[in-house]
C-alpha cells in the first residue's frame, strides 16, 4: 500500500470525483454560496414553531455584546426572573458589570494562588501550561456564580451600569493575562533563587493591588451601599435606600443557592453515570465551593428541567451551541443542515466519543423558559432565552429540539426538591477529581 499521496492516486481521486454529477453541482453551489448556507434544510423548520406547551415569561432579551460571560448573564437571568415576578415589574436587569468585577479578581487570585501550590512543577509541565493558557478568561460555570453571589452579592444594573470594558472584554482581559503571566514568572523565578515563600506571598498581595487597580480602572469601583428605586406594572413607585449588595440579594431574590446543584451528561469511557464529579485547578473564589456535578442520563437532566419549569422557574443551562444551529431563527435542529447528503459521507461518532475526541464541548450557557410536551407529555422541543440581543434567533429566543438536546446538552441547574433522594446523595458523595484539561471542565 502506497504511503504518499503519488499522482498517479490523484489522477484516481479526481475521476472518480467527475463522474458523479451530484458532486460537480455541490462544487459549483458550496464554492459560491458556502456549506451552511448550500447545505441547509428548508424542511427542517415545518413542524417545529416557537410554540410550547409549558412558557415562562421575561422581561427584556440581554445582551452580553462582544464579552464571553454567557454563564454569568444566565444566571442572572435566572434570578431576575424572581425579581420581575415577585415585584410586578415590567423590566428589570441586575448588574452584570459588577459580577464581572469580582469574577475577575478572584479568578487572579485564583491563578497566583494556583501558582504559588505548584512552583516545583517543570514551566514545560502540562499543568504549569495549562494554568498559563488563559488565567482569567471570561468564561464559567454555576458554582463560580454561586461563589460570587454568595461573598459579595448582588446590585441591580443601574448600580453599576456596562462600560466599554464590560462590554467589549478582549482589550482589558489581555491586559490582565500578560500581567499574571508576568507574576507567574517573577513568583517561579524568585522560588527558584531561594525566596522564602513569606516573602512571595507579600509580593502577590501586591500583585492583587495591582489588579484591582486595572479593574477599577476598566470597570468603575463596584458600589458598596446603593438605593434600589424602581417603578411597577401598575405605575407603583418602591424605594429602598442604602442598601448593602447582600442585603439586595437577601430582600429581594433571597433563593437559597446552596439548593441547587448540577447534572451533567457526558457518556464518556471513563465517567460512570450516577458518580459525583469535580475539577482539580477550576474555580474562581479561593475559598469557596468547588465546581461538583453528577454525571446522569440525558432523561435525568430532561425530567428535573421540565418539573422546575412546570413549578415557575426557569432552569441555566450549559451545551455546545455552535453545533447545527440556525442562528437566524434560532433553531438548535439536527435536521438544519443536510451535510452528509451534500457530501457523500456519515458522520458516526457518539455524544461519548466527541468529547472523547475534541469535537465536541460545553461552550455556551442559556435558560430555559419553556417546553413543548407532546400528549404523552414527553418534550419534542425547548424554548431558549439566549443573551446575544434581541435581534438573534427570533426575538433573542431559540428552539431546541429534543434530539438536538441529547446530543449536545451537558449540564443543567435545578434545585434539589425536583430529583430523586438517590441524585442527591450520589452529588454530595465524595467526588471523583478529574484533570484540569478534562472536557467537562470546559468554561461556558
Amino acid at each position: 500500500m502506497e504511503v504518499m499521496i503519488t499522482n498517479e492516486k490523484l489522477q484516481q481521486f479526481e475521476t472518480r470525483f467527475d463522474a458523479d454529477r451530484a458532486n460537480r453541482i455541490a462544487m459549483n453551489a458550496v464554492t459560491a454560496n458556502g456549506v451552511l448556507k448550500t447545505a441547509q434544510n428548508y424542511q427542517a423548520e415545518r413542524g417545529n414553531a416557537h410554540e410550547f406547551s409549558v412558557r415562562l415569561d421575561q422581561g427584556e432579551i440581554t445582551n452580553q455584546q462582544k464579552s464571553g460571560r454567557c454563564w454569568m448573564f444566565a444566571a442572572l437571568n435566572v434570578l431576575r426572573y424572581h425579581v420581575i415576578h415577585e415585584m410586578n415589574l415590567e423590566e428589570f436587569q441586575l448588574s452584570q458589570s459588577y459580577t464581572l468585577f469580582y469574577d475577575k479578581l478572584e479568578k487572579a487570585n485564583y491563578f497566583l494562588e494556583s501558582i504559588l501550590e505548584t512552583l516545583d512543577e517543570e514551566t514545560d509541565s502540562r499543568l504549569i501550561a495549562h494554568l498559563l493558557s488563559a488565567p482569567l478568561n471570561d468564561g464559567g460555570q454555576w458554582d463560580m456564580i454561586c461563589n460570587l453571589i454568595e461573598k459579595y452579592g448582588l446590585v441591580p444594573q443601574s448600580a453599576m451600569p456596562e462600560t466599554v470594558s464590560s462590554s467589549a472584554t478582549g482589550e482589558m482581559v489581555q491586559l490582565l493575562t500578560e500581567k499574571l503571566r508576568e507574576y507567574a514568572c517573577i513568583l517561579r523565578r524568585e522560588h527558584r533563587e531561594g525566596k522564602p515563600e513569606e516573602e512571595l506571598r507579600k509580593e502577590k498581595e501586591e500583585m492583587m493591588e495591582e489588579v484591582y487597580d486595572i479593574l477599577c480602572i476598566c470597570l468603575g469601583k463596584p458600589p458598596k451601599t446603593f438605593d434600589f428605586e424602581i417603578r411597577d406594572k401598575d405605575k407603583n413607585f418602591h424605594r429602598d435606600t442604602n442598601l448593602t449588595p447582600k442585603a439586595f440579594y437577601e430582600k429581594y431574590i433571597h433563593l437559597d443557592l446552596s439548593e441547587y446543584i448540577s447534572l451533567i451528561n457526558a457518556p464518556t469511557s471513563d465517567k460512570p453515570f450516577h458518580r459525583s464529579y469535580s475539577v482539580k485547578f477550576l474555580g474562581n473564589v479561593k475559598e469557596g465551593r468547588e465546581v461538583r456535578y453528577v454525571n446522569v442520563e440525558s432523561e435525568v437532566l430532561k425530567k428535573a428541567a421540565i418539573a422546575q419549569m412546570q413549578d415557575g422557574s426557569p432552569v441555566w443551562f450549559g451545551c455546545d451551541v455552535g453545533k447545527e444551529l440556525s442562528r437566524e431563527d434560532g433553531r438548535m435542529d439536527l435536521a438544519n443542515y443536510g451535510k452528509e447528503e451534500l457530501f457523500h459521507t456519515k458522520f458516526t461518532m457518539t455524544k461519548g466519543e466527541r468529547v472523547e475526541y475534541g469535537q465536541s464541548l460545553m461552550t455556551h450557557a442559556m435558560v430555559f423558559m419553556g417546553v413543548n410536551l407532546d400528549e404523552e407529555g414527553r418534550p419534542n422541543r425547548w424554548r431558549v432565552e439566549n443573551s446575544w440581543g434581541k435581534d438573534s434567533g427570533k426575538d433573542g429566543y431559540y428552539m431546541m429540539t429534543d434530539e438536538w438536546f441529547d446530543e449536545y446538552m451537558y449540564q443543567i441547574v435545578v434545585n434539589k426538591k425536583y430529583l430523586p433522594e438517590e441524585i442527591i446523595r450520589e452529588y454530595e458523595s465524595e467526588p471523583i477529581l478529574l484533570e484540569p484539561w478534562d472536557p467537562m471542565g470546559s468554561l461556558a
